[in-house]
């Protein structure tokens, strides 16, 4: 909930539902405009991420990690998810 990730009082929650309600028009312009950056972005972090993640299964795992990534994989091959 919003009020505990910002830890937020009764009186503080309350002051912001109060100001989206008064300014509903600016607060849906500002939101959509929000999303439209987010699906412009969205090409950018995707080809990031791939990049990144194959990156990261091309990485020897650390020295003294071999044991316990033997059992993610057959875990995960148990999970039918290798």
């Amino acid at each position: 909930m919003i009020r505990d990730e910002f830890t937020l009082t009764d009186k503080q929650m309350n002051d912001v539902m109060e100001y989206i309600t008064a300014y509903r028009d600016q607060v849906e312009q500002e939101y959509q405009a929000v999303l439209q950056q987010a699906e412009e972005n969205r090409p950018y972090w995707v080809t990031r991420n791939r990049e990144r993640f194959e990156h990261i299964a091309h990485t020897p795992p650390p020295p003294g990690q071999e044991q316990l990534r033997a059992k993610l994989q057959a875990v995960k091959a148990r999970l039918g998810m290798a």
